[in-house]
């Protein structure tokens, strides 16, 4: 598979932010907000692979502003780096307020999606490359947050099975 620029993945998405989307703060919803994040995320990954794709993991979500009703939210993604049958791809979301133009960034997130064959089976992805400053900055940690993810995704599997299938209100004490 002939590696691809970053760029070819790049997927922005804008949505307006109306009352349904909001808290009774007026603000949007933090599980609306993961959600356009997986959505645009798994839209860069795809183009990146031309493979169906599934969310392996999301790194941690910091609410960095609140998005308002009325505003809008702009996630801008793509792919920065690729190991296997993985993509790490990353998102940033701006909000704007329409009424006096201010933007301001809500959130940035890296998510590491997974393509898959016909069978739901891991399958290779091409790699990428950065072109831009931006992307070479992104390029250049990824292998560390990757390591970091793995040894996250052990320590994880380690609390599931310590703590089990059991129902929280049947212990055996």
């Amino acid at each position: 598979m002939e590696k691809k620029p970053c760029i070819d993945s790049l997927t922005v998405k804008s949505s307006h932010i109306l009352p349904p989307d909001t808290n009774n703060h007026g603000t949007l919803f933090g599980g609306k907000l993961m959600a356009h994040i997986d959505d645009v995320a798994a839209i860069a990954a795809v183009r990146h692979c031309r493979k169906p794709v599934v969310t392996a993991s999301t790194d941690s979500v910091d609410f960095l502003q609140p998005v308002f009703e009325g505003d809008t939210i702009c996630l801008e993604a793509f792919v920065t780096w690729t190991h296997n049958t993985s993509m790490e791809v990353f998102i940033k979301a701006t909000t704007e307020n329409l009424l006096t133009g201010e933007r301001k960034v809500c959130t940035t997130a890296f998510l590491s999606m997974v393509a898959v064959d016909q069978n739901n089976e891991p399958s290779p992805v091409p790699g990428v490359y950065p072109e831009s400053e931006e992307e070479k900055w992104l390029h250049e940690n990824a292998q560390k947050r990757h390591e970091h993810r793995k040894r996250r995704r052990k320590e994880s599997k380690e609390l599931a099975e310590k703590f089990g299938t059991s129902l929280p209100w049947k212990r055996d004490i």
